[in-house]
């Protein structure tokens, strides 16, 4: 005779996450998990994965750490929650920053700058809550039914040049 044994998946999830690399890989196998477990689909949970990882990438980057002692002084908080629509919320706070996050126009050889459009093809919705602290929370919004595209017909690539295949371009390289 077998026992199964119920447990239940939570719908919504908060951590503190270290300021700084060390926690993020933490953050992102704890969500993958949980919506794992909350039977979202797998291409949903890899784009929330990479979406946490970018705005928390961000956060360490670009923004000061919390200090609340309700999650750690010196910690930013990572949330996400499915709602009973089905819309799957991820957000980031960190103590605020010399800046405000948007999106960015990096060059071919820029090293950086591409999480937030990124982020953008991938979310159906997302924005910036400043707190009246100076806390400042990322929020995005994706959907948990399967995604309608693959990612690479929802991001563009860099302009055609007329007559010319994206594969010409590596002709001369054998």
């Amino acid at each position: 005779m077998a026992l199964v044994v119920a447990q239940e998946v939570p719908t919504s999830s908060s951590m503190a996450v270290p300021h700084g690399p060390a926690g993020v890989g933490k953050a992102r196998h704890r969500m993958r998990e949980q919506l794992l477990g909350s039977g979202v689909s797998e291409p949903v949970v890899d784009d929330a994965v990479l979406i946490l990882s970018e705005l928390l990438s961000n956060a360490c980057r670009h923004g000061r750490p919390l200090g609340r002692s309700d999650i750690g002084d010196g910690d930013i908080e990572a949330a996400w929650r499915i709602d009973k629509t089905g819309r799957l919320t991820v957000e980031v706070t960190d103590g605020g920053g010399p800046t405000r996050p948007v999106p960015a126009t990096p060059s071919v050889t820029a090293r950086g700058g591409r999480g937030l459009n990124i982020i953008s093809a991938l979310a159906q919705d997302w924005g910036v809550r400043d707190s009246a602290s100076g806390e400042v929370t990322v929020w995005v919004v994706l959907t948990v039914g399967h995604r309608h595209d693959d990612f690479a017909t929802r991001v563009t690539g860099p302009a055609a040049v007329a007559g010319l295949e994206f594969a010409d371009a590596f002709d001369d390289l054998d």
